[in-house]
């Protein structure tokens, strides 16, 4: 049987998601260094190390220079800094944004030209500008080397790729692969390993003979596996889950309560009665392809509609209550969080869904995600990022007392217990010569076997810009019996401690680094090293 190759395409490049009150495709305005600093990074590594083979320009604009007609972005630092040899398409309609939104252009045939010759190969979904790129080549308007280039890098990927010999695919095998059960079994492992504990009082895991549960909420009984997700699928429910868990003899009641981002509270007096007759209430609550997305952006961290209520109504029966978030952004908790007595993380967790969070609520999987990005404890935090620079003034609110965000950015608890101790920095003055080890010993003092994700974060306590109070370097998953220790080590090279410098030159420069090690960016063991000269002095210009 041929090999099947697939081409990847990291998107939207760049800092599409980034824009003023986090509106999606929106201008953004960032300077050269956090651009390369925060945004480029991901880009660079899925291209230089991921081997990439496309790339999707974005939207926005960057400091009014709209991402899909920018030569800088798509060109100088694309292809000639990372060396990117693909072909770069457009987002749906971007080329043609450049006339209609943008307003960089004074009709389709100027934006497809400005689009080609910033670096856009493929105009995508259909084309609009390219076919009057014929005429401006006729005409002398465009050169036709730019058209060859274009099509040189298109027909290399489709060369690659093997679809001049094999341009079709076998109907029959893609019947049979098609949602099979080795894929089932992948969905399955990657929605455990994802979904993240953020609260448990003791309540998880729940024994599989519980007498009776409620099974309350928008989000119970319906399939929510975000955008551009639901086409021939067959999904697992979180009730049908549960269904699938539980023994004979379990009593199951169900109540959606409400639906999303509705104010009616017409089901409340069902829901209140069917957690009142259970010994467990199982919430599901969250969002839904109406309350978020794509071109669907939030003002309010919230949960929509009357859910908060719905919760509260819940948590008053005496009932102990198990609130499971379906959603893909973070959620604001303060008003509810302290009512109920556990909370799971699922985001929108695939077509075994159901199954995973059954696994989960169960113990027969014990939960290890953590969380990717940082949860505020209220909307007007954000945006919060755990690798904030350093800020002069109180970083107090008035309505709330204390920097810390409700979640930090790495959390997430497990049914084990895990002890961090023996923190070892060598050599602790580094001269640039080889690397640093540091070491930490983990130790589960649990009866449950566990993974644990430990994480290293470095500082750069005094630089000559400023600098993120926290970076995140490496991280390793551990998997520990209990009454295990185990040693995990991670390796820093000079590389690790660079930065780029008021002209934007990559350097390392001499001083003291803070280390943490430990369960997420608040909670670790703290030392130092002292970099020293003669150290390369890793010196790079990055324009």
């Amino acid at each position: 049987m041929q090999a099947e190759k697939v081409i990847a395409t990291p998107k939207h490049f760049a800092a599409d998601f980034a824009g003023d009150g986090g509106r999606d495709s929106s201008a953004v305005f960032f300077s050269e260094r956090i651009l390369r600093e925060m945004f480029f990074p991901a880009f660079q590594k899925s291209i230089q190390e991921g081997k990439a083979g496309s790339l999707m320009a974005a939207y926005n604009s960057i400091n009014g220079v709209p991402s899909s007609a920018n030569r800088w972005l798509l060109t100088e630092v694309l292809r000639r800094e990372w060396g990117f040899e693909g072909f770069v398409v457009s987002d749906y309609g971007s080329v043609s944004g450049l006339y209609q939104s943008h307003r960089i252009a004074d009709s389709l045939a100027m934006a497809g030209q400005l689009a080609v010759e910033a670096g856009v190969d493929i105009e995508l979904p259909g084309a609009l500008c390219y076919p009057e790129l014929t005429r401006l080549v006729s005409t002398g308007r465009l050169s036709e080397s730019v058209i060859d280039q274009a099509c040189e890098r298109v027909l290399k990927g489709k060369k690659w790729l093997g679809l001049f010999e094999n341009p079709f695919v076998d109907a029959r095998q893609a019947a049979l692969i098609s949602n099979c059960e080795a894929h089932r079994q992948a969905a399955l492992k990657a929605a455990e390993r994802c979904m993240v504990l953020l609260k448990n009082d003791g309540l998880l895991p729940l024994p599989k003979n519980v007498g009776s549960l409620a099974v309350i909420g928008p989000n119970a009984d319906q399939v929510r596996l975000g955008g551009y997700s639901t086409f021939g699928t067959r999904a697992v429910t979180i009730w049908e889950g549960i269904k699938n868990k539980v023994g004979q003899r379990t009593k199951l009641f169900f109540a959606e309560g409400c639906q999303v981002g509705s104010w009616s509270k017409d089901g409340f007096s069902k829901a209140i009665s069917v957690a009142g007759k259970a010994e467990v209430a199982i919430l599901v609550v969250g969002n839904s392809e109406k309350t978020e997305g794509e071109n669907r952006d939030r003002c309010n961290l919230d949960l929509p509609g009357v859910q908060e209520d719905l919760i509260k109504a819940v948590a008053a029966t005496g009932t102990p209550v198990v609130v499971v978030l379906i959603n893909g952004t973070a959620i604001t908790m303060a008003n509810w969080i302290h009512l109920v007595n556990a909370v799971v993380e699922a985001w929108y967790p695939g077509e075994e869904g159901g199954n995973a969070l059954a696994n989960i609520l169960f113990g027969d999987f014990n939960p290890q995600g953590k969380l990717t990005i940082t949860f505020p404890r209220c909307t007007g935090q954000a945006p919060l990022y755990y690798n904030y620079l350093p800020c002069v003034r109180s970083l107090d609110y008035v309505e709330i007392r204390g920097s810390q965000p409700l979640f930090p950015f790495g959390y997430g608890l497990s049914y084990s217990r895990f002890i961090y101790s023996n923190l070892r920095i060598n050599p602790d003055v580094f001269t640039g010569q080889s690397q640093i080890k540091i070491s930490v010993e983990v130790e589960n003092a649990s009866r449950f076997a566990g993974e644990e994700v430990v994480q290293l974060y470095l500082r750069d306590l005094v630089s000559s810009v400023a600098r993120p109070v926290l970076e995140l370097k490496r991280f390793e998953k551990v998997l520990l019996k209990p009454g295990e220790k185990k040693k995990v080590e991670f390796f820093l090279r000079e590389e690790d401690l660079s930065f780029l410098n008021e002209n934007l030159e990559r350097v390392v420069e001499p001083g003291f680094f803070e280390v943490l090690v430990g369960k997420n960016s608040l909670d670790g063991l703290k030392g130092n090293f002292n970099l020293t000269f003669p150290a390369s002095y890793f010196l790079k210009k990055s324009k």
